[in-house]
């Protein structure tokens, strides 16, 4: 992952691309209510895409259509009714019509498309000088066939398995958070105009922003946090297994124990936060402006197995949302009061669908 250059200058040209082509998209609604998840989704799957493959595809590539709604059917599967069903009676579920066939069918359309890819890379031979994630994996297979290492695991299906975890993991989780920021910030206009304020003052409107730009945007960071914070994007920690028997005060959890962090107690504990059950992006400030990182803030889990896009999504978040917010202010549609907060409950917790306005700034570049 660090030799792919995740958190690094060279994907953030990619971002970026993907980025004005998602202002793009908004301007075309020229003010008018749009649904805001679509172009979303596309967006950060094309930088998945750009990971794993090695390229972007054009929103209007069929194949690519077909991956994005692939990915998407089996994220609403996943954590439903009929998913926990059919975990607890697969024996019997599995005679049975229901919504787990369209789930199967996803799954194999993401892994379909992740051979297809694979096929093609391996028949270029570019794998000799990698240069996305397929080429570092072909090029790991080779080794280990060159020493006939009998413990590899390292195969073709795998290969596919991981470029569905990759865009299972890396598409919905980005995309919630985005679709969280804009609607959090559409509900609290002062907050929003501030964000525009900070990075006009900071750069003007002709400046790109990059990455590292974050550290002269204290309050616009604080905003990310806060809501990253305010609206965790799961409804748990991912699963891990513990490694040993372990004593945590006076508790005693034995050697594979399935455990499911509760990583919302800590976001939202009282102790720690004023104002836990609010958007309030001060949280994140000391008294002179200055942001601060705090120990309880953890969307992303903690210590060795923290989860590895880490660097990615932020990297994401962070220049998708401020090329938006330097092109729009965003408004709610007229008739419109406010929009619901209530997530859709799943394994994970995207807002429910939402229209908002995408008016275009004077400045905007």
């Amino acid at each position: 992952m660090r030799k792919l250059g995740l958190g690094k200058k060279c994907m953030e040209h990619q971002i970026e691309e993907e980025a004005n082509q998602l202002a793009e998209t908004f301007a075309h609604a020229k003010g008018q209510p749009l649904d805001p998840a679509l172009p979303i989704t596309n967006s950060v799957c094309n930088v998945i895409c750009a990971v794993t493959f090695g390229h972007r595809f054009s929103l209007e590539d069929e194949q690519f259509q077909k991956l994005v709604k692939a990915v998407d059917d089996g994220l609403k599967f996943a954590g439903s009714f009929f998913h926990i069903l059919y975990e607890t009676f697969p024996g019997i579920m599995k005679h049975l019509p229901g919504p787990h066939e369209e789930a199967f069918s996803a799954l194999q359309e993401v892994l379909s498309h992740a051979r297809q890819e694979a096929e093609e890379h391996e028949e270029q031979g570019s794998f000799h000088e990698p240069r996305d994630f397929i080429d570092f994996y072909l090029l790991q297979m080779e080794k280990h066939q060159k020493k006939k290492d009998p413990s590899s695991t390292s195969d073709k299906e795998n290969l596919a398995q991981c470029i569905h975890d990759f865009f299972i993991a890396g598409t919905e989780t980005t995309a919630s958070s985005l679709k969280w920021a804009l609607l959090l910030l559409t509900s609290h206009l002062d907050i929003q105009d501030n964000v525009y304020k900070e990075i006009e003052g900071a750069f003007g409107s002709t400046h790109t922003i990059t990455y590292q730009d974050k550290k002269k945007l204290p309050y616009t960071n604080a905003v990310i946090h806060e809501m990253q914070r305010f609206k965790y994007i799961l409804l748990m920690g991912v699963p891990r297994e513990c490694a040993k028997d372990t004593n945590m005060r006076g508790f005693l959890i034995p050697k594979g124990t399935l455990i499911f962090p509760d990583l919302r107690s800590v976001l939202l504990d009282p102790e720690h936060w004023d104002t836990p059950e609010e958007f309030n992006p001060n949280q994140f400030l000391d008294k002179d402006g200055n942001f601060v990182a705090r120990e309880e803030f953890l969307p992303f889990g903690a210590g060795a197995r923290v989860c590895l896009g880490e660097r990615l999504a932020c990297m994401e978040i962070f220049l998708l949302l401020t090329r938006l917010l330097r092109a729009f202010r965003f408004q709610l549609p007229e008739g419109t009061k406010e929009l619901s907060q209530k997530p859709i409950r799943g394994l994970a917790t995207p807002p429910q669908p939402y229209k908002i306005c995408a008016v275009p700034r004077c400045s905007s570049s």
